[in-house]
């Protein structure tokens, strides 16, 4: 099993090129980070992690420049958003971050991507809380449509536009992979159909070690291989026996957090979640 780290890239905590070195010096498979374009001071939303939402939040970098940056100064370490709101994004103009970050970076990017828990945040960007999944179906078809064809069209629901050409195309062939993050059989199922791996949180192991079965059997009723859908359990705690567990049921990876902080308290954990490495 491959082992990853993520962390809020903020404006205070240690530099994302700073980690990016530090953590393929020590043999990481790859770094992640999230995204949020900005918090909307009104705090309607309730955070699904507790009660006070932590200050990363409305201090993180944009993923696309953060992971650039990393990019720049590793060579071999995987570079992943965990996740990206492509909800709150302009899916042409994605189409082209996103190319345009794998081919720099050699081919190593990795596309973490959700639907979001705050609704007042996207409703600035002009999306609809109800109806966000539907769209995001719409956006990873029109990715693909834009990354895969030199003549790329698409009309939906949510996205429209007429025959267009760009480039350059992804590195990686036919695209990066595209993995979902949540946990429910919904999302399960949109793995199946739409994406390349399964980004479930760590909160509930439980809800991985039960989906990891649920999403063979939606994958064998589709008609899909499993060998062609990745398992990625994100923010696990160092615990040997859960992450051990992980493993047996067929984790292809697992990513531990980092805090939003400094060298000192950040590479000690590196340190420490080597140990994890087999």
């Amino acid at each position: 099993m491959l082992i990853g780290v993520s962390m809020f890239a903020t404006d205070y905590a240690i530099q994302i090129d700073d980690l990016a070195r530090e953590a393929e010096a020590r043999g990481f498979d790859s770094l992640w980070v999230p995204e949020h374009t900005h918090i909307p001071s009104s705090r309607r939303t309730p955070w699904p992690g507790g009660a006070e939402l932590p200050r990363e939040y409305s201090h993180s970098y944009d993923p696309f420049v953060a992971l650039m940056f990393a990019a720049a100064v590793t060579n071999s370490i995987k570079i992943g958003t965990g996740i990206c709101l492509v909800i709150e994004r302009d899916t042409i103009t994605m189409a082209k971050e996103i190319a345009s970050l794998d081919r720099l970076s050699g081919g190593r990017f990795l596309f973490g991507i959700g639907g979001g828990w705050n609704a007042e945040e996207m409703e600035h960007h002009g999306t609809v809380f109800k109806t966000r999944f539907r769209k995001m179906v719409e956006q990873v078809q029109a990715l693909k449509t834009i990354w895969t064809q030199d003549e790329a069209e698409f009309h939906g629901d949510y996205v429209n536009f007429d025959p267009l050409w760009s480039w350059p195309k992804p590195l990686q062939q036919p695209h990066p992979p595209i993995f979902l993050g949540g946990e429910t059989s919904y999302t399960l199922q949109r793995v199946v159909d739409h994406c390349d791996g399964w980004l479930p949180r760590s909160r509930r192991p439980e809800l991985i070690l039960q989906g990891i079965g649920e999403l063979r059997e939606r994958a064998a009723k589709a008609g899909r291989d499993m060998k062609t859908i990745s398992v990625t359990a994100s923010g696990a705690p160092a615990d040997p026996k859960l992450v051990d567990s992980y493993r047996e049921a067929g984790c292809d990876r697992c990513i531990f957090s980092l805090p939003s902080a400094e060298r000192d308290t950040v590479l000690p954990l590196l340190d420490k979640y080597t140990s994890f490495m087999q």
